[in-house]
Order: C-alpha cells, then sequence, then structure tokens
C-alpha cells in the first residue's frame, strides 16, 4: 500500500505565530506515528518561517518510521542533511522568497547540481527524491541525474481534479508510467486531499509514497489528528 508521509510544517507555523513551543513539533511527529503515519516530513526554508534547523534536529532521533526532509540543496541544507541522515531527502528548486513548493525541477538544464548532489547524498547512504513536474521530457534526466524516485508534484491535479479527472491524471499517469519503466520510485505531494487522494492512488499502483501538511493538518482542526491521519490512510487503501 502506499505509504502517508505527515508534512509537520503547519504545525510549527501555529506555534511560530505565537513564539515559546506551544503546539510542540516534536510531540507531534510522535503523535502522528503513533496514529498510524508511514513517515513524517518537514520543508526547512532559510527564513525558519516554519521549520527551524534545529527542529530537525530535534525530529530525527525520534522518528521510528522514515525521515523525509524536502528542500533546496544550499552548502547549510546539505550539511543539515548529511549530520541527519534521513532515510530520504526530496529535491525542491523553490528559492527563498516563495511561499510554498510552486515547480518542479528542470533536469535537464539542472542536470549538473543535481548530479553533484545526488551523488553526495548516495555517499551518506540517503535515498534521493526529486521534485518533478508531469512531464515526459524530464523523466530520462531524472534518471541519469542518479535519482532514487520522482516526486510529482500534484498541485495541476488537484486544481483540475473536481472539472475532469480524467484530463487531471493524464500527463501524471503518463509520467508515472515512464519513470517506472526506467526503474525509479513514485512519490507525490501538494495539495493532495481526501477528496482527491484516492483516485490518483487508484490510477497510479505503484504509488510508494504521498506526503500531505497542509490539507491533513487543517482536516485535524475539525476531526482530530488520529482520526484525520486515518482517514486518509483509508483513502491509500481504497
Amino acid at each position: 500500500m502506499t505509504k502517508l508521509s505527515v508534512n509537520i510544517n503547519k504545525i510549527a507555523t501555529i506555534r511560530n505565530a505565537r513564539g515559546g513551543d506551544i503546539p510542540n513539533v516534536k510531540h507531534a511527529a510522535i503523535a502522528c506515528e503513533k496514529f498510524g503515519a508511514d513517515g513524517i516530513t518537514v520543508h526547512p526554508r532559510p527564513d525558519e518561517r516554519h521549520i527551524r534547523y534545529a527542529d530537525v534536529y530535534d525530529i530525527a532521533p525520534i522518528i521510528t518510521t522514515e525521515f523525509n526532509i524536502e528542500g533546496y540543496p544550499s552548502k547549510d541544507f546539505m550539511d543539515m542533511v548529511i549530520d541527519v541522515k534521513p532515510a530520504q531527502v526530496t529535491l525542491v528548486p523553490d528559492p527563498p522568497h516563495v511561499l510554498t513548493s510552486n515547480n518542479g525541477w528542470d533536469t535537464i538544464n539542472h542536470q549538473a547540481l543535481l548530479r553533484e548532489v545526488i551523488a553526495e547524498l548516495k555517499m551518506a547512504g540517503i535515498r534521493s527524491s526529486i521534485f518533478l513536474n508531469p512531464d515526459t521530457n524530464l523523466v530520462e534526466a531524472a534518471k541519469t541525474a542518479g535519482a532514487d524516485r520522482i516526486e510529482l508534484y500534484t498541485e495541476m491535479y488537484a486544481s483540475t481534479y473536481e472539472k475532469d479527472k480524467t484530463a487531471a491524471i493524464k500527463d501524471y499517469l503518463a509520467t508515472a508510467n515512464l519513470a517506472h519503466e526506467m526503474g525509479l520510485g513514485i512519490n507525490a505531494g501538494h495539495d493532495l486531499n481526501r477528496d482527491n487522494l484516492a483516485f490518483f492512488c487508484k490510477q497510479i499502483p505503484y504509488l510508494a509514497e504521498v506526503s500531505i501538511g497542509h490539507a491533513l493538518i487543517s482536516d485535524a482542526l475539525y476531526l482530530g489528528l488520529e482520526n484525520t491521519v486515518n482517514l486518509y490512510k483509508n483513502c491509500l487503501s481504497q
């Protein structure tokens, strides 16, 4: 079954809005795992507007499932992940000023950078994943860069799902099929929620992992964290 990695950035956003340590991101990570999450995701940014680098070091020792760290491979980021050694690093091409991740890698024009970064991750024994738009033209370059997986950037799917779900999944399915044929693992994330998740997984049965934060944490405000994690797990098992 596709694994659920819970992105706890929004927990840190709430904490940072008030200062102090409530809600506690370490306790949130422990609770998500206890309630059935298969992994924990964080995405520290240079301005530390939600997850901080210190949080990454606090969380890493207590993770009993899989720890996935997302981010742009700056020197500071790479130094941190090599030190922490999470199960997976997801490389995201987001500059410091963006509100949230809004594009995948151009794996052709950034081939040299990706090769260098992924080689460093491999030396440290860390699985690598490249954040990718649903574009078959970019898959081969992701493979030649040395990536273990791609993470499909699903904002475009989510924004068109209600109008025409068959059209919405088309490019994702083609990209995932090609990646699968090339031996790349398939992850997905961004704007996936309880309405669109089951269909996405059903169409891409070899989907290894989804990373979900904003929608899941928002649902948890109304439904409770334990219930929400289980509802998302149920979507993945349909």
